[in-house]
């Protein structure tokens, strides 16, 4: 992912809300969200050149979702792949802060990356530049491809979104406008990743549109207090075209298999 807005425990009934855009290179073959076949209880997208996730949820109300760090002078073509860390995550059974905890010796074998993590009970964030697991306090917090918080534009407007959002009854329709939004920002408020001003102009917006990078999957997810979990997943072409929906609906249960 590359905008990641949550909501926790910022209502009762929902304590769990998110809504999060993947940006990609077109080319790189993926599945939408699904439930796979060999895990059934993991409900994920799937990168199929190599084999993890960018975000999930398990029907045991294990959550996950990964961006990178935007650094193009650190950047190594021998780096493992990060979506494996979600995977990971989903299909154990430790804690966020122990999973995390025992992630600390290995992180080098990454590039730079951000992981949230939650079981339901606590949510939690790592950001490979800082080292340090922390908790996610309850609110409404952005993530982009820097730090938790970050005040980029598009995270400072997606975190205004899910505030207004969280009003209405149904915060999705609300969600998926923001994730929708193509509006960039001045020059003067745009962060200097390293990439150069042109490329930064095109990243600014929630909703990155072109041939070969842009935002491929918007995906909203709420869990409610009673455990109702609906995920939703818009797949979008090179021009921000909604090409195909993927709506799934269940239960989740703390006792429930993921394997």
């Amino acid at each position: 992912m590359c905008l990641i807005v949550i909501a926790w425990h910022a209502r009762a009934d929902l304590p769990l809300v998110v809504a999060a855009n993947r940006d990609e290179w077109r080319d790189r073959p993926a599945e939408p969200a699904h439930w796979w076949g060999e895990h059934p209880g993991l409900l994920a997208g799937r990168d199929l050149k190599a084999g993890g996730t960018w975000m999930g949820i398990t029907r045991g109300g294990r959550f996950a979702a990964v961006t990178n760090f935007r650094d193009p002078s650190d950047k190594r073509s021998t780096a493992r792949s990060r979506g494996g860390l979600v995977t990971e995550f989903l299909l154990g059974h430790e804690p966020p802060k122990a999973f995390l905890a025992g992630l600390a010796d290995r992180v080098h074998e990454y590039n730079g990356f951000n992981l949230i993590l939650g079981d339901g009970e606590s949510l939690c964030y790592y950001g490979s530049r800082e080292g340090v697991a922390r908790a996610i306090e309850p609110g409404v917090h952005g993530l982009s491809n820097h730090l938790l918080d970050e005040p980029w534009p598009k995270v400072i407007r997606a975190r205004a979104a899910m505030q207004q959002a969280l009003v209405d009854r149904d915060p999705a329709l609300r969600l998926f406008d923001v994730l929708s939004d193509t509006e960039g920002a001045p020059d003067e408020e745009l962060p200097d990743t390293g990439v150069g001003l042109e490329l930064e102009r095109r990243l600014a917006s929630p909703l990155i549109t072109g041939v070969t990078y842009g935002t491929r999957a918007s995906t909203v997810l709420k869990v409610a207090a009673d455990g109702a979990v609906h995920l939703e997943e818009r797949s979008r072409d090179a021009d921000g075209d909604v090409v195909n929906v993927a709506s799934h609906r269940f239960a989740s249960s703390p006792t429930a298999v993921t394997r």
